[in-house]
């Protein structure tokens, strides 16, 4: 028996040698367009590339001349060249970091001062303002280290990877889809916040250990474990681990809220994300088409719209859901018999003794004794912590401004 494939040929490198061998069809093997049955461009990867909206990915060797202009261009320099396409990931790379640096740690003594204002129903001083805000985490800092500013940062990072690898499993053995098709309708809406309510219930318990790591004095608190908080959170499921006060709130009370702040909280965050990238990508729609893709403003402009719209997202949903928390974490703390740091001095510690009976009780309560303002304790935390958000995206812009017009 004959092989069937030519004998010059070597995977991708076969050019027929020169040789017009007949084949069992009769045509030689080395001819064009015998070749391109051996030699093939590789399909579309999505994600592979950084692409536009709705470009695809050209062909290999497509819109490249042959002449002395294209020979006398620096390979690494090139619009779309190796070098330019390694740089546009690498500024990518670093603009994302620096958001998720600064949205988890950075924005975590905010998120630590602004949840002891919440569930400091002794408190005089609101924190309305960011003004009075850093003086009180100055004055914690002097008295107690840094360290009590990033208490409980590890069990915030266990909780959110908690709710992704919730979020996975439940979609993958159920039909509830974890991401909307474009052609969605009703039911695939419902199904999908069904399942981002179902995870926020499983993390429930978690994410009350989390909180507690959180608002707990660093004054009286012990050196806590990695996964204290995992242990913490399935002791409260089964009803072992830390002693507890009669005041303890069962889970099945706090599920409603749980769910409902979470699922709000998605649905905000989500609408609010889609209206401002589609403002800002009409609005670039105009660069991107007359300025070349090797250009730094069009760089730019194929990530900072997706952080601008993240941050602006999240924004609005704190903003708007902030009364909602404040109700969350009382109703998460009660009973818990957590001490936390005296928010009017910055300095001594005060128990949490709350007698809330459920969700409506809290609400009640919170606007007979201490007015509507109450719903918003510690919202100067609030202010600050996006205003460094704002500052370090604006930095990190003019930084990659910077870098891209020296490589360019």
């Amino acid at each position: 028996m004959h092989p069937r494939r030519p004998e010059g040929f070597d995977g991708l490198g076969y050019r027929g040698g020169g040789r017009d061998e007949p084949g069992a069809g009769g045509r030689p093997f080395g001819s064009a367009a015998e070749l391109s049955h051996w030699v093939t461009s590789p399909p579309d990867i999505p994600g592979s590339r950084n692409l536009h909206w709705g470009e695809k990915t050209p062909p290999y060797g497509a819109g490249t001349p042959l002449g002395g202009a294209a020979l006398n261009e620096e390979p690494g320099l090139a619009a779309g060249g190796p070098g330019a396409d390694q740089l546009n990931r690498f500024a990518g790379f670093g603009i994302g970091l620096a958001s998720l640096f600064t949205e988890n740690v950075l924005a975590h003594p905010c998120i630590v001062l602004r949840r002891q204002c919440q569930v400091n129903y002794h408190a005089r001083n609101y924190h309305l303002t960011p003004f009075t805000i850093v003086n009180i985490m100055y004055s914690i800092n002097k008295t107690q280290g840094p360290r009590a500013l990033w208490k409980g940062m590890g069990s915030t990072f266990i909780v959110q990877g908690i709710t992704l690898g919730t979020e996975g499993i439940i979609s993958e053995f159920t039909p509830l889809p974890r991401e909307l098709s474009h052609k969605w309708n009703l039911k695939q809406i419902g199904g999908h916040l069904l399942l981002k309510g179902l995870t926020h219930v499983i993390a429930m318990p978690f994410y009350s250990a989390s909180l507690i790591e959180t608002v707990q004095s660093e004054i009286i608190r012990d050196n806590p474990g990695i996964l204290d908080c995992v242990k913490e959170g399935i002791g409260r499921v089964v009803g072992m681990g830390v002693p507890h006060s009669k005041r303890l709130l069962p889970l099945m009370v706090l599920t409603f809220p749980t769910a409902l702040h979470g699922v709000l909280h998605y649905v905000i965050s989500s609408i609010v994300q889609k209206l401002v990238l589609f403002v800002l990508k009409r609005q670039n729609s105009h660069n991107l088409s007359t300025e070349s893709s090797s250009s730094v403003q069009s760089m730019l402009d194929a990530y900072f719209p997706e952080l601008i719209a993240s941050f602006a997202a999240s924004l609005c949903a704190d903003i708007m859901l902030y009364p909602l928390e404040t109700v969350l974490h009382r109703l998460h703390i009660q009973g818990t018999r957590t001490i936390i740091d005296n928010t009017d001095l910055g300095y001594e510690v005060l128990p949490i003794n709350t007698q809330y009976e459920g969700m409506r009780d809290c609400i009640n309560t919170i606007k007979r004794e201490e007015g509507m303002l109450g719903f918003y304790k510690g919202f100067g935390a609030v202010i600050v912590q996006y205003t460094v958000h704002v500052a370090v995206l604006q930095l990190t812009k003019i930084l990659y401004s910077a870098l891209l017009q020296n490589v360019s």
